[in-house]
């Protein structure tokens, strides 16, 4: 048996019931995106991306090809980590956040084990964070220490002062710092190169989550001799627990190599994609015609995935939270994510409603493996 989930990180679908209460009213990333002129998924529709509650925006599917359903978030959170525990099937405790930037005790530990100094820690976009301190970084070889509206400790350093395996070592260390009341979802490996007034983010970033608190979807598959290959961010979001296999994918194009690549393999388990550049280059800089393209991008692999497969193969499709482009915040957002389930093994398609927690996905694929 052969399972493949994949996310589409941030790929939400409008606001979830509580949204207001994380700032996000009226959020809804995929009405955003379906807005651009550049967006075209006719098999995600044909699947039945268009008959989901509430997604009254899209061309319906008279006889979509898969089940779908709308899943609403549980976790008190709005985070890659916390989306990634739920669908595996575990809900993360409330992350701790800072608007108002890492409180002395935390900085003066770091700067003391890295021996260097730091500049601006407060919240910021990742983009602006270089642009305003990129040249005092290079001038001084302080390290860029930020965060945002999420459970994140972010260090940004150009890689001709601090080289990408540098860096890592500072957030592993960082990561032995933030523990307890201070324990963030994930300290981040921002690596930038370039030049003033044109630094760019490269594709050496690397993610440095906590443990998750309790056995996942894939510390029960591993354990019971199942394959489980992770693609993309996927290893960095488990760190590492329950994966069998790792694979690289710095961005889309990447991931969806990956994807066509075990395809092909003979395997028994489960391979989970992470597909990043919806949330990460798009989502973020709030660029809904740029996402939109990312988007119909997917799809076309996706048509072209779709024949591949096996007669016994399963084909989950989902997301981990929102991040609406066409709204003033360039965080994430609180949003309802979407569940297409595709595949002779889950029978017959049919309407599954609206479900409370991101872990039906992965409940999905737990049942056909026998797995609780």
């Amino acid at each position: 048996m052969r399972a493949f989930l994949t996310v589409l990180d941030s790929f939400g679908i409008g606001a979830s019931r509580d949204a207001a209460l994380f700032g996000d009213a009226g959020s809804d990333t995929l009405k955003a995106v379906s807005a651009s002129t550049f967006f075209s998924a006719p098999n995600m529709i044909e699947m039945g991306l268009g008959n989901i509650d509430r997604v009254d925006y899209l061309p319906k599917a008279t006889a979509p090809t898969a089940s779908y359903a709308r899943l609403t978030p549980v976790s008190p959170n709005k985070d890659t980590t916390s989306g990634h525990w739920e669908i595996a099937g575990v809900i993360a405790e409330k992350f701790p956040t800072y608007p108002d930037g890492f409180p002395e005790k935390i900085i003066s530990e770091f700067r003391a084990v890295t021996g260097r100094d730091i500049l601006c820690n407060k919240p910021y976009s990742g983009t602006e964070v270089i642009k305003v301190y990129g040249d005092e970084h290079l001038a001084t070889g302080a390290l860029i220490v930020y965060t945002s509206q999420d459970s994140v400790f972010q260090i940004a350093a150009h890689e001709s002062i601090v080289p990408p395996d540098e860096l890592y070592r500072y957030c592993t260390a960082a990561r032995k710092i933030l523990t307890g009341k201070h324990s963030v979802a994930r300290v981040i490996a921002r690596p930038f190169s370039g030049t003033s007034g044109a630094y760019y983010r490269t594709e050496n970033r690397r993610d440095f989550s906590l443990l998750p608190p309790a056995p996942t979807l894939l510390d029960r598959l591993s354990a019971a001799g199942k394959d489980v290959i992770a693609v993309g961010k996927i290893n960095d979001i488990f760190a590492g627990r329950g994966i069998t296999r790792a694979v690289h994918a710095a961005n889309n194009a990447e991931g969806i190599d990956a994807l066509f690549s075990i395809a092909e393999e003979d395997f028994d388990g489960l391979c989970f994609v992470n597909l990043v550049d919806f949330d990460m280059l798009y989502g973020h800089r709030n660029d809904a015609d740029g996402y939109a393209r990312a988007v119909s991008e997917f799809d076309e692999a996706l048509g072209k995935l779709l024949p591949i497969l096996r007669a016994d193969d399963a084909l989950i499709l989902t997301a981990d939270h929102g991040c609406d482009p066409s709204t003033p915040s360039t965080d994430h957002s609180r949003e309802d994510v979407f569940a297409l389930m595709y595949g002779a093994p889950f029978g017959a398609p049919v309407n599954l409603g609206t479900l409370d927690g991101f872990n039906h996905a992965g409940d999905a694929v737990a049942r056909l493996f026998g797995i609780r």
